[in-house]
Protein backbone atom coordinates (compact mmCIF):
# COMPACT_ATOMS: atom_id res chain seq x y z
CA UNK A 1 0.00 0.00 0.00
CA UNK A 2 1.35 3.40 -1.05
CA UNK A 3 0.24 6.94 -0.22
CA UNK A 4 -1.80 6.97 -3.44
CA UNK A 5 -3.69 3.82 -2.39
CA UNK A 6 -4.50 5.28 1.01
CA UNK A 7 -5.69 8.54 -0.55
CA UNK A 8 -7.98 6.70 -2.99
CA UNK A 9 -9.27 4.36 -0.26
CA UNK A 10 -10.06 6.92 2.42
CA UNK A 11 -11.04 9.63 -0.08
CA UNK A 12 -13.73 7.37 -1.54
CA UNK A 13 -15.07 6.24 1.82
CA UNK A 14 -15.07 9.69 3.45
CA UNK A 15 -16.78 11.24 0.42
CA UNK A 16 -19.58 8.65 0.55
CA UNK A 17 -20.12 9.03 4.31
CA UNK A 18 -20.14 12.85 4.17
CA UNK A 19 -22.48 12.87 1.18
CA UNK A 20 -25.01 10.56 2.86
CA UNK A 21 -24.81 12.48 6.14
CA UNK A 22 -25.24 15.87 4.46
CA UNK A 23 -28.12 14.79 2.21
CA UNK A 24 -30.10 13.44 5.18
CA UNK A 25 -29.17 16.07 7.79
CA UNK A 26 -32.80 17.15 8.18
CA UNK A 27 -34.22 13.71 9.11
CA UNK A 28 -36.42 14.48 12.12
CA UNK A 29 -39.04 11.78 12.49
CA UNK A 30 -39.05 8.06 13.13
CA UNK A 31 -40.88 7.49 9.82
CA UNK A 32 -38.16 9.12 7.71
CA UNK A 33 -35.44 7.44 9.78
CA UNK A 34 -36.93 3.96 9.47
CA UNK A 35 -38.70 4.08 6.08
CA UNK A 36 -37.06 6.95 4.22
CA UNK A 37 -40.28 8.93 3.95
CA UNK A 38 -41.63 6.80 1.06
CA UNK A 39 -39.77 8.84 -1.56
CA UNK A 40 -37.61 6.19 -3.26
CA UNK A 41 -37.88 5.62 -7.02
CA UNK A 42 -37.79 2.14 -8.56
CA UNK A 43 -34.16 2.25 -9.68
CA UNK A 44 -33.05 3.49 -6.26
CA UNK A 45 -34.99 0.63 -4.66
CA UNK A 46 -33.38 -1.94 -6.96
CA UNK A 47 -29.87 -0.61 -6.33
CA UNK A 48 -30.53 -0.39 -2.59
CA UNK A 49 -31.73 -4.00 -2.46
CA UNK A 50 -28.69 -5.22 -4.40
CA UNK A 51 -26.28 -3.16 -2.30
CA UNK A 52 -27.75 -4.36 1.00
CA UNK A 53 -27.41 -7.97 -0.14
CA UNK A 54 -23.97 -7.52 -1.73
CA UNK A 55 -21.71 -7.04 1.29
CA UNK A 56 -17.92 -7.09 1.41
CA UNK A 57 -18.30 -10.85 1.85
CA UNK A 58 -19.54 -10.99 -1.75
CA UNK A 59 -16.52 -9.23 -3.19
CA UNK A 60 -13.90 -10.87 -0.98
CA UNK A 61 -15.24 -14.39 -0.83
CA UNK A 62 -17.09 -15.03 -4.11
CA UNK A 63 -13.98 -14.85 -6.33
CA UNK A 64 -12.33 -17.30 -3.93
CA UNK A 65 -15.35 -19.58 -4.26
CA UNK A 66 -14.89 -19.60 -8.06
CA UNK A 67 -11.14 -20.08 -7.66
CA UNK A 68 -11.74 -23.23 -5.64
CA UNK A 69 -14.99 -24.63 -7.05
CA UNK A 70 -15.63 -22.94 -10.39
CA UNK A 71 -18.76 -21.14 -11.55
CA UNK A 72 -21.39 -23.52 -10.22
CA UNK A 73 -22.20 -21.24 -7.29
CA UNK A 74 -24.14 -19.10 -9.81
CA UNK A 75 -26.91 -21.73 -9.69
CA UNK A 76 -27.63 -20.57 -6.15
CA UNK A 77 -29.29 -17.46 -7.66
CA UNK A 78 -31.48 -19.17 -10.28
CA UNK A 79 -34.55 -19.03 -8.03
CA UNK A 80 -34.22 -15.27 -7.48
CA UNK A 81 -36.30 -13.94 -10.44
CA UNK A 82 -39.18 -16.30 -9.60
CA UNK A 83 -39.08 -15.21 -5.95
CA UNK A 84 -39.18 -11.53 -6.99
CA UNK A 85 -42.31 -12.09 -9.09
CA UNK A 86 -44.10 -13.98 -6.29
CA UNK A 87 -43.27 -11.31 -3.71
CA UNK A 88 -44.34 -8.49 -6.06
CA UNK A 89 -47.71 -10.12 -6.73
CA UNK A 90 -48.59 -11.46 -3.28
CA UNK A 91 -46.66 -9.99 -0.35
CA UNK A 92 -45.92 -6.43 -1.45
CA UNK A 93 -49.56 -5.28 -1.88
CA UNK A 94 -50.36 -6.40 1.66
CA UNK A 95 -47.43 -4.46 3.13
CA UNK A 96 -48.51 -1.34 1.25
CA UNK A 97 -52.15 -1.72 2.22
CA UNK A 98 -51.28 -1.96 5.92
CA UNK A 99 -48.62 0.80 5.71
CA UNK A 100 -46.28 -1.19 7.91
CA UNK A 101 -42.86 -0.15 9.23
CA UNK A 102 -41.75 -3.79 9.44
CA UNK A 103 -42.88 -7.05 7.84
CA UNK A 104 -43.78 -8.49 11.25
CA UNK A 105 -46.51 -5.96 12.02
CA UNK A 106 -48.76 -7.86 9.62
CA UNK A 107 -48.40 -11.04 11.68
CA UNK A 108 -50.08 -9.48 14.70
CA UNK A 109 -52.96 -8.32 12.53
CA UNK A 110 -53.30 -11.81 11.08
CA UNK A 111 -52.48 -13.87 14.20
CA UNK A 112 -51.51 -12.32 17.54
CA UNK A 113 -48.69 -10.61 19.42
CA UNK A 114 -46.79 -13.78 20.38
CA UNK A 115 -46.53 -14.92 16.73
CA UNK A 116 -45.36 -11.48 15.65
CA UNK A 117 -42.81 -11.45 18.47
CA UNK A 118 -41.55 -14.94 17.62
CA UNK A 119 -40.95 -14.01 13.98
CA UNK A 120 -39.26 -10.76 15.00
CA UNK A 121 -36.97 -12.56 17.44
CA UNK A 122 -36.01 -15.17 14.83
CA UNK A 123 -35.16 -12.34 12.45
CA UNK A 124 -33.13 -10.49 15.08
CA UNK A 125 -31.16 -13.66 15.80
CA UNK A 126 -30.31 -14.43 12.17
CA UNK A 127 -29.63 -10.84 11.15
CA UNK A 128 -27.66 -10.10 14.31
CA UNK A 129 -25.35 -13.02 13.50
CA UNK A 130 -25.17 -12.09 9.82
CA UNK A 131 -24.24 -8.47 10.44
CA UNK A 132 -21.31 -9.71 12.51
CA UNK A 133 -20.13 -11.74 9.50
CA UNK A 134 -20.67 -8.69 7.29
CA UNK A 135 -18.42 -6.66 9.58
CA UNK A 136 -15.82 -9.41 9.90
CA UNK A 137 -15.02 -9.40 6.17
CA UNK A 138 -13.74 -5.79 5.84
CA UNK A 139 -12.00 -5.98 9.22
CA UNK A 140 -10.17 -8.99 7.78
CA UNK A 141 -9.08 -6.83 4.83
CA UNK A 142 -7.83 -3.97 6.99
CA UNK A 143 -6.10 -6.42 9.33
CA UNK A 144 -4.29 -7.95 6.35
CA UNK A 145 -3.17 -4.56 5.04
CA UNK A 146 -2.03 -3.03 8.31
CA UNK A 147 -1.06 -6.14 10.23
CA UNK A 148 -3.31 -4.96 13.06
CA UNK A 149 -5.36 -7.18 15.31
CA UNK A 150 -8.98 -7.76 14.19
CA UNK A 151 -10.10 -6.18 17.48
CA UNK A 152 -9.02 -2.69 16.36
CA UNK A 153 -9.97 -2.96 12.69
CA UNK A 154 -13.45 -4.21 13.56
CA UNK A 155 -13.99 -1.33 15.98
CA UNK A 156 -12.75 1.21 13.42
CA UNK A 157 -15.07 0.05 10.62
CA UNK A 158 -18.03 -0.34 12.95
CA UNK A 159 -17.60 3.24 14.13
CA UNK A 160 -17.54 4.56 10.55
CA UNK A 161 -20.82 2.82 9.72
CA UNK A 162 -22.48 4.06 12.91
CA UNK A 163 -21.80 7.70 11.94
CA UNK A 164 -23.91 7.89 8.82
CA UNK A 165 -26.45 5.12 9.50
CA UNK A 166 -27.38 6.71 12.86
CA UNK A 167 -27.35 10.24 11.43
CA UNK A 168 -29.53 9.63 8.39
CA UNK A 169 -31.25 6.28 8.88
CA UNK A 170 -32.94 4.58 5.92
CA UNK A 171 -32.56 7.58 3.60
CA UNK A 172 -28.81 7.80 4.21
CA UNK A 173 -28.48 4.10 3.50
CA UNK A 174 -30.37 4.32 0.21
CA UNK A 175 -28.68 7.53 -0.99
CA UNK A 176 -25.12 6.36 -0.29
CA UNK A 177 -25.79 2.95 -1.83
CA UNK A 178 -26.06 4.55 -5.29
CA UNK A 179 -22.50 5.80 -5.03
CA UNK A 180 -21.28 2.60 -3.45
CA UNK A 181 -22.70 0.40 -6.21
CA UNK A 182 -21.08 2.60 -8.86
CA UNK A 183 -17.70 2.22 -7.13
CA UNK A 184 -18.24 -1.50 -6.58
CA UNK A 185 -19.19 -2.45 -10.15
CA UNK A 186 -16.62 -0.15 -11.73
CA UNK A 187 -13.84 -1.47 -9.51
CA UNK A 188 -14.69 -5.14 -10.08
CA UNK A 189 -14.81 -4.70 -13.87
CA UNK A 190 -11.39 -3.05 -13.80
CA UNK A 191 -10.06 -5.95 -11.65
CA UNK A 192 -11.34 -8.47 -14.20
CA UNK A 193 -9.75 -6.61 -17.10
CA UNK A 194 -6.44 -6.40 -15.24
CA UNK A 195 -6.49 -10.11 -14.37
CA UNK A 196 -6.97 -11.05 -18.02
CA UNK A 197 -4.31 -8.58 -19.21
CA UNK A 198 -1.72 -10.29 -17.01
CA UNK A 199 -2.16 -13.68 -18.69
CA UNK A 200 0.60 -14.72 -21.15
CA UNK A 201 0.46 -12.87 -24.48
CA UNK A 202 -0.22 -16.05 -26.44
CA UNK A 203 -3.38 -16.78 -24.39
CA UNK A 204 -6.28 -15.06 -26.16
CA UNK A 205 -9.69 -14.66 -24.55
CA UNK A 206 -11.21 -17.70 -26.38
CA UNK A 207 -8.17 -19.79 -25.44
CA UNK A 208 -8.40 -18.64 -21.82
CA UNK A 209 -12.08 -19.62 -21.67
CA UNK A 210 -11.42 -23.00 -23.25
CA UNK A 211 -8.58 -23.60 -20.79
CA UNK A 212 -10.78 -22.68 -17.83
CA UNK A 213 -13.46 -25.02 -19.17
CA UNK A 214 -11.04 -27.91 -19.60
CA UNK A 215 -9.84 -27.39 -16.02
CA UNK A 216 -13.42 -27.57 -14.70
CA UNK A 217 -13.97 -23.92 -13.77
CA UNK A 218 -16.82 -23.07 -16.17
CA UNK A 219 -19.21 -25.58 -14.61
CA UNK A 220 -22.15 -23.18 -14.68
CA UNK A 221 -24.86 -25.86 -14.81
CA UNK A 222 -24.67 -29.14 -12.90
CA UNK A 223 -27.69 -31.43 -13.19
CA UNK A 224 -26.85 -34.27 -10.80
CA UNK A 225 -29.21 -34.27 -7.82
CA UNK A 226 -27.94 -34.99 -4.32
CA UNK A 227 -29.18 -33.80 -0.94
CA UNK A 228 -25.62 -33.13 0.24
CA UNK A 229 -24.64 -31.18 -2.92
CA UNK A 230 -25.00 -27.50 -2.16
CA UNK A 231 -25.00 -26.10 -5.67
CA UNK A 232 -26.79 -27.71 -8.59
CA UNK A 233 -29.66 -26.77 -10.88
CA UNK A 234 -32.23 -28.40 -8.56
CA UNK A 235 -31.14 -26.71 -5.34
CA UNK A 236 -30.86 -23.45 -7.30
CA UNK A 237 -34.36 -23.56 -8.78
CA UNK A 238 -36.23 -24.97 -5.80
CA UNK A 239 -34.38 -24.69 -2.49
CA UNK A 240 -32.97 -21.23 -3.19
CA UNK A 241 -36.42 -19.99 -4.26
CA UNK A 242 -37.59 -20.70 -0.71
CA UNK A 243 -34.54 -18.91 0.66
CA UNK A 244 -35.08 -15.84 -1.52
CA UNK A 245 -38.83 -15.74 -0.79
CA UNK A 246 -37.98 -15.58 2.88
CA UNK A 247 -35.00 -13.24 2.50
CA UNK A 248 -36.67 -10.67 0.27
CA UNK A 249 -40.24 -11.21 1.46
CA UNK A 250 -39.82 -11.44 5.24
CA UNK A 251 -36.33 -10.18 6.13
CA UNK A 252 -36.66 -6.59 7.36
CA UNK A 253 -33.25 -5.64 5.93
CA UNK A 254 -34.78 -6.17 2.47
CA UNK A 255 -38.42 -5.29 3.15
CA UNK A 256 -37.29 -1.90 4.49
CA UNK A 257 -35.64 -1.16 1.15
CA UNK A 258 -38.81 -1.50 -0.93
CA UNK A 259 -41.63 -0.45 1.40
CA UNK A 260 -40.02 3.00 1.28
CA UNK A 261 -40.92 3.35 -2.41
CA UNK A 262 -43.04 6.23 -3.75
CA UNK A 263 -45.75 3.79 -4.83
CA UNK A 264 -46.61 0.12 -5.13
CA UNK A 265 -45.60 0.20 -8.79
CA UNK A 266 -42.19 1.73 -8.01
CA UNK A 267 -41.53 -0.94 -5.37
CA UNK A 268 -42.55 -3.75 -7.73
CA UNK A 269 -40.29 -2.43 -10.47
CA UNK A 270 -37.44 -2.17 -7.98
CA UNK A 271 -37.83 -5.82 -6.98
CA UNK A 272 -37.96 -7.00 -10.60
CA UNK A 273 -34.94 -4.83 -11.40
CA UNK A 274 -33.03 -6.61 -8.63
CA UNK A 275 -34.16 -10.02 -9.88
CA UNK A 276 -32.94 -9.31 -13.40
CA UNK A 277 -29.56 -7.78 -12.53
CA UNK A 278 -28.43 -9.86 -9.55
CA UNK A 279 -27.53 -12.96 -11.57
CA UNK A 280 -25.37 -11.05 -14.10
CA UNK A 281 -23.60 -9.27 -11.23
CA UNK A 282 -22.82 -12.55 -9.45
CA UNK A 283 -21.73 -14.06 -12.75
CA UNK A 284 -19.28 -11.18 -13.21
CA UNK A 285 -17.80 -11.61 -9.73
CA UNK A 286 -17.44 -15.39 -10.15
CA UNK A 287 -15.94 -14.88 -13.59
CA UNK A 288 -13.29 -12.60 -12.07
CA UNK A 289 -12.47 -15.48 -9.71
CA UNK A 290 -11.97 -17.75 -12.74
CA UNK A 291 -9.62 -15.18 -14.30
CA UNK A 292 -7.65 -15.03 -11.06
CA UNK A 293 -7.48 -18.85 -11.14
CA UNK A 294 -6.07 -18.71 -14.68
CA UNK A 295 -3.54 -16.08 -13.61
CA UNK A 296 -2.27 -18.39 -10.88
CA UNK A 297 -1.81 -21.23 -13.37
CA UNK A 298 0.99 -19.22 -14.99
CA UNK A 299 2.22 -17.31 -11.92
CA UNK A 300 3.03 -19.16 -8.72
CA UNK A 301 0.57 -18.42 -5.91
CA UNK A 302 1.50 -18.46 -2.22
CA UNK A 303 1.17 -21.86 -0.58
CA UNK A 304 -1.12 -20.14 1.94
CA UNK A 305 -2.88 -16.84 1.14
CA UNK A 306 -3.53 -15.61 4.69
CA UNK A 307 -0.26 -13.79 5.27
CA UNK A 308 -1.26 -12.34 8.63
CA UNK A 309 -1.95 -15.77 10.12
CA UNK A 310 1.22 -17.15 8.54
CA UNK A 311 3.26 -14.36 10.10
CA UNK A 312 1.84 -15.25 13.52
CA UNK A 313 2.72 -18.91 13.14
CA UNK A 314 6.17 -19.04 11.50
CA UNK A 315 9.13 -18.60 13.85
CA UNK A 316 12.75 -19.65 14.12
CA UNK A 317 11.92 -23.09 15.49
CA UNK A 318 9.59 -24.12 12.63
CA UNK A 319 10.79 -21.97 9.72
CA UNK A 320 12.81 -24.85 8.21
CA UNK A 321 9.75 -27.12 8.02
CA UNK A 322 7.66 -24.44 6.34
CA UNK A 323 10.48 -23.64 3.91
CA UNK A 324 10.75 -27.31 2.94
CA UNK A 325 7.03 -27.45 2.12
CA UNK A 326 7.27 -24.19 0.15
CA UNK A 327 10.17 -25.59 -1.90
CA UNK A 328 8.17 -28.73 -2.58
CA UNK A 329 5.21 -26.58 -3.69
CA UNK A 330 7.48 -24.62 -6.04
CA UNK A 331 8.72 -27.82 -7.70
CA UNK A 332 5.17 -29.10 -8.19
CA UNK A 333 4.01 -25.73 -9.56
CA UNK A 334 6.84 -25.66 -12.11
CA UNK A 335 5.71 -29.03 -13.49
CA UNK A 336 2.04 -28.02 -13.34
CA UNK A 337 2.72 -24.79 -15.24
CA UNK A 338 4.37 -26.83 -17.98
CA UNK A 339 1.30 -29.09 -18.10
CA UNK A 340 -0.98 -26.02 -18.44
CA UNK A 341 1.26 -24.63 -21.18
CA UNK A 342 0.99 -27.93 -23.05
CA UNK A 343 -2.77 -27.84 -22.54
CA UNK A 344 -2.94 -24.35 -24.08
CA UNK A 345 -0.87 -25.49 -27.07
CA UNK A 346 -3.14 -28.50 -27.59
CA UNK A 347 -6.20 -26.23 -27.50
CA UNK A 348 -4.69 -23.81 -29.99
CA UNK A 349 -3.66 -26.65 -32.33
CA UNK A 350 -6.93 -28.53 -31.75
CA UNK A 351 -4.85 -31.59 -30.87
CA UNK A 352 -7.27 -33.88 -29.00
CA UNK A 353 -4.64 -36.52 -28.25
CA UNK A 354 -2.24 -34.09 -26.57
CA UNK A 355 -5.16 -32.29 -24.92
CA UNK A 356 -6.23 -35.48 -23.18
CA UNK A 357 -2.67 -36.24 -22.09
CA UNK A 358 -2.08 -32.69 -20.82
CA UNK A 359 -5.33 -32.75 -18.80
CA UNK A 360 -4.41 -36.09 -17.20
CA UNK A 361 -0.94 -34.78 -16.32
CA UNK A 362 -2.44 -31.58 -14.92
CA UNK A 363 -4.92 -33.46 -12.70
CA UNK A 364 -2.15 -35.63 -11.31
CA UNK A 365 0.02 -32.62 -10.50
CA UNK A 366 -2.99 -30.74 -9.09
CA UNK A 367 -3.52 -33.57 -6.61
CA UNK A 368 0.16 -33.38 -5.64
CA UNK A 369 -0.15 -29.60 -5.17
CA UNK A 370 -3.30 -29.98 -3.08
CA UNK A 371 -1.49 -32.52 -0.92
CA UNK A 372 1.35 -30.08 -0.22
CA UNK A 373 -1.12 -27.30 0.59
CA UNK A 374 -2.97 -29.62 2.96
CA UNK A 375 0.28 -30.48 4.75
CA UNK A 376 1.02 -26.76 5.00
CA UNK A 377 -2.41 -26.03 6.48
CA UNK A 378 -2.10 -28.92 8.91
CA UNK A 379 1.22 -27.52 10.07
CA UNK A 380 -0.35 -24.08 10.60
CA UNK A 381 -3.30 -25.59 12.48
CA UNK A 382 -0.92 -27.55 14.71
CA UNK A 383 1.21 -24.50 15.50
CA UNK A 384 -1.85 -22.33 16.08
CA UNK A 385 -3.60 -25.08 18.06
CA UNK A 386 -6.85 -24.71 16.12
CA UNK A 387 -8.93 -27.16 14.02
CA UNK A 388 -7.82 -27.65 10.40
CA UNK A 389 -11.12 -26.20 9.12
CA UNK A 390 -10.28 -22.88 10.82
CA UNK A 391 -7.24 -22.23 8.59
CA UNK A 392 -8.87 -22.24 5.15
CA UNK A 393 -7.53 -19.38 3.06
CA UNK A 394 -10.08 -19.27 0.22
CA UNK A 395 -11.40 -15.89 1.38
CA UNK A 396 -7.92 -14.38 1.05
CA UNK A 397 -7.27 -15.41 -2.58
CA UNK A 398 -8.75 -12.35 -4.30
CA UNK A 399 -7.51 -9.95 -1.63
CA UNK A 400 -3.98 -11.33 -1.93
CA UNK A 401 -4.17 -11.09 -5.73
CA UNK A 402 -5.21 -7.41 -5.51
CA UNK A 403 -2.55 -6.42 -2.99
CA UNK A 404 0.27 -8.31 -4.75
CA UNK A 405 -0.34 -7.86 -8.47
CA UNK A 406 -2.40 -4.76 -9.27
CA UNK A 407 -0.97 -1.26 -9.79
CA UNK A 408 -1.08 1.29 -6.99
CA UNK A 409 -4.14 3.48 -7.04
CA UNK A 410 -6.18 0.60 -8.40
CA UNK A 411 -5.40 -1.30 -5.19
CA UNK A 412 -6.87 1.60 -3.22
CA UNK A 413 -9.95 1.63 -5.45
CA UNK A 414 -10.63 -2.10 -5.07
CA UNK A 415 -10.20 -1.90 -1.31
CA UNK A 416 -12.64 1.02 -1.38
CA UNK A 417 -15.01 -1.34 -3.24
CA UNK A 418 -14.84 -3.85 -0.41
CA UNK A 419 -15.23 -1.25 2.32
CA UNK A 420 -18.06 0.49 0.48
CA UNK A 421 -19.89 -2.82 0.11
CA UNK A 422 -19.38 -3.55 3.81
CA UNK A 423 -20.64 -0.15 4.91
CA UNK A 424 -23.60 -0.32 2.53
CA UNK A 425 -24.73 -3.78 3.60
CA UNK A 426 -24.05 -3.30 7.29
CA UNK A 427 -25.90 0.04 7.39
CA UNK A 428 -28.96 -1.55 5.76
CA UNK A 429 -28.86 -4.45 8.21
CA UNK A 430 -28.46 -2.16 11.23
CA UNK A 431 -31.38 -0.06 10.06
CA UNK A 432 -33.51 -3.20 9.79
CA UNK A 433 -32.44 -4.47 13.21
CA UNK A 434 -33.20 -1.09 14.77
CA UNK A 435 -36.63 -0.80 13.14
CA UNK A 436 -37.63 -4.34 14.15
CA UNK A 437 -36.43 -3.82 17.72
CA UNK A 438 -38.16 -0.44 17.91
CA UNK A 439 -41.49 -1.29 16.27
CA UNK A 440 -41.97 -4.99 17.03
CA UNK A 441 -40.36 -5.37 20.47
CA UNK A 442 -39.88 -2.02 22.24
CA UNK A 443 -43.06 -0.18 21.23
CA UNK A 444 -45.31 -3.25 21.18
CA UNK A 445 -44.02 -5.45 24.02
CA UNK A 446 -42.04 -3.20 26.37
CA UNK A 447 -43.32 0.38 26.12
CA UNK A 448 -46.58 -0.50 24.36
CA UNK A 449 -47.00 2.92 22.77
CA UNK A 450 -45.21 5.28 20.40
CA UNK A 451 -43.96 8.50 21.97
CA UNK A 452 -42.04 11.59 21.02
CA UNK A 453 -38.73 9.86 21.74
CA UNK A 454 -39.25 7.10 19.14
CA UNK A 455 -36.60 8.64 16.85
CA UNK A 456 -34.12 8.79 19.72
CA UNK A 457 -34.75 5.18 20.70
CA UNK A 458 -34.46 4.09 17.05
CA UNK A 459 -31.01 5.65 16.87
CA UNK A 460 -30.02 4.10 20.19
CA UNK A 461 -31.09 0.67 18.94
CA UNK A 462 -28.98 1.22 15.81
CA UNK A 463 -25.92 1.89 17.99
CA UNK A 464 -26.76 -1.07 20.23
CA UNK A 465 -26.92 -3.50 17.30
CA UNK A 466 -23.73 -2.05 15.85
CA UNK A 467 -21.89 -2.91 19.06
CA UNK A 468 -23.48 -6.38 19.12
CA UNK A 469 -22.24 -6.87 15.54
CA UNK A 470 -18.75 -5.80 16.61
CA UNK A 471 -18.80 -8.39 19.40
CA UNK A 472 -19.97 -11.12 16.99
CA UNK A 473 -17.15 -10.18 14.62
CA UNK A 474 -14.61 -10.36 17.44
CA UNK A 475 -15.83 -13.81 18.45
CA UNK A 476 -16.11 -15.10 14.88
CA UNK A 477 -14.41 -18.41 14.08
CA UNK A 478 -15.57 -19.32 10.59
CA UNK A 479 -15.32 -22.88 9.38
CA UNK A 480 -16.59 -22.12 5.87
CA UNK A 481 -16.00 -19.85 2.95
CA UNK A 482 -17.63 -16.57 4.10
CA UNK A 483 -20.11 -16.31 1.21
CA UNK A 484 -21.39 -19.78 2.11
CA UNK A 485 -21.37 -19.07 5.84
CA UNK A 486 -23.66 -16.06 5.45
CA UNK A 487 -26.19 -18.21 3.60
CA UNK A 488 -25.87 -21.05 6.12
CA UNK A 489 -26.77 -18.68 8.97
CA UNK A 490 -29.77 -17.41 7.00
CA UNK A 491 -30.93 -20.92 6.13
CA UNK A 492 -31.13 -21.82 9.82
CA UNK A 493 -34.02 -19.37 10.32
CA UNK A 494 -35.46 -18.30 6.96
CA UNK A 495 -37.48 -21.46 6.31
CA UNK A 496 -39.36 -21.15 9.59
CA UNK A 497 -40.05 -17.44 9.07
CA UNK A 498 -41.24 -18.05 5.51
CA UNK A 499 -43.54 -20.83 6.71
CA UNK A 500 -45.20 -18.43 9.17
CA UNK A 501 -45.79 -15.86 6.42
CA UNK A 502 -47.09 -18.43 3.91
CA UNK A 503 -49.66 -19.63 6.45
CA UNK A 504 -50.58 -16.01 7.13
CA UNK A 505 -51.03 -15.17 3.44
CA UNK A 506 -52.64 -18.32 2.05
CA UNK A 507 -54.17 -20.45 4.85
CA UNK A 508 -56.71 -18.06 6.29
CA UNK A 509 -58.44 -20.68 8.45
CA UNK A 510 -55.26 -21.42 10.46
CA UNK A 511 -55.15 -19.54 13.76
CA UNK A 512 -52.34 -18.19 15.92
CA UNK A 513 -51.72 -21.08 18.34
CA UNK A 514 -51.38 -23.60 15.52
CA UNK A 515 -48.82 -21.61 13.57
CA UNK A 516 -46.91 -20.49 16.68
CA UNK A 517 -46.21 -24.02 17.94
CA UNK A 518 -45.61 -25.29 14.42
CA UNK A 519 -42.91 -22.63 14.02
CA UNK A 520 -41.27 -23.51 17.35
CA UNK A 521 -41.10 -27.20 16.40
CA UNK A 522 -39.92 -26.43 12.86
CA UNK A 523 -37.04 -24.31 14.14
CA UNK A 524 -36.01 -27.09 16.51
CA UNK A 525 -36.00 -29.57 13.60
CA UNK A 526 -33.90 -27.26 11.38
CA UNK A 527 -31.33 -26.75 14.15
CA UNK A 528 -31.23 -30.51 14.68
CA UNK A 529 -30.52 -31.02 10.97
CA UNK A 530 -27.66 -28.55 11.17
CA UNK A 531 -25.99 -29.87 14.30
CA UNK A 532 -26.50 -33.61 13.66
CA UNK A 533 -26.94 -34.07 9.88
CA UNK A 534 -24.75 -31.28 8.50
CA UNK A 535 -22.85 -33.56 6.12
CA UNK A 536 -25.94 -35.39 4.85
CA UNK A 537 -28.22 -32.42 4.07
CA UNK A 538 -26.97 -29.34 2.19
CA UNK A 539 -27.85 -26.08 3.95
CA UNK A 540 -30.12 -24.78 1.15
CA UNK A 541 -32.60 -27.57 1.92
CA UNK A 542 -33.03 -26.27 5.49
CA UNK A 543 -35.22 -23.56 3.95
CA UNK A 544 -37.56 -26.13 2.43
CA UNK A 545 -37.57 -28.27 5.58
CA UNK A 546 -38.41 -25.35 7.90
CA UNK A 547 -41.11 -23.98 5.62
CA UNK A 548 -42.80 -27.33 4.89
CA UNK A 549 -42.79 -28.35 8.57
CA UNK A 550 -44.41 -25.05 9.64
CA UNK A 551 -47.17 -25.29 7.01
CA UNK A 552 -47.83 -29.01 7.58
CA UNK A 553 -47.88 -28.87 11.37
CA UNK A 554 -49.94 -25.68 11.39
CA UNK A 555 -52.62 -27.43 9.32
CA UNK A 556 -52.56 -30.51 11.57
CA UNK A 557 -52.63 -28.48 14.80
CA UNK A 558 -55.56 -26.44 13.51
CA UNK A 559 -57.52 -29.62 12.75
CA UNK A 560 -56.88 -30.95 16.28
CA UNK A 561 -57.78 -27.59 17.79
CA UNK A 562 -61.11 -27.57 15.94
CA UNK A 563 -61.85 -31.12 17.10
CA UNK A 564 -61.10 -30.20 20.71
CA UNK A 565 -63.37 -27.17 20.49
CA UNK A 566 -66.12 -29.32 18.96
Amino acid sequence: MTTLDWLVLFGTIVAIVLYGTWKTRHESTAETFLKGGNQLKWWMIGISIMATQASAVTFISTPGQAFEDGMRFIQFYFGLPLAMVIISVTMLPIYYKLKVYTAYEYLETRFDLKTRTLAAILFLMLRGLSVGITLFAPSLVLSTILGWDNFFTTLLIGAAVIVYSVTGGSSAVSITQRLQMAVILGGMIVAGVMAFSMLPENVSFPTAMRTAGELGKLNIITTNFSLNDRFNIWSGLFASTFLFLSYFGTDQSQVARYIGGKSLTESRMGLIFNGLLKIPMQFLILFIGVLVFLFYQFNQPPVFHNKVLLKEVVNESNATEFSALEKKATNVFTEKKEAVTNLVKAIQQDDKENLKAAKANYQSLKQAEDSVRLQYRMKIAKEKEVPLKAVKDTDYVFLNFVLTNLPHGLIGLLLAVMFSAAMSSMAGELNALASTTQVDIYQRVIRKKTGDNSLTSSRLFTVLWAFIAIVFAWLANFSENLIQYVNIVGSLFYGTILGIFLVAFYLKHVKSNAVFWAAVIAEAIVLTCYFYFYQEIAFLYYNIIGCVVVVTLALLFQVFEKKNIA
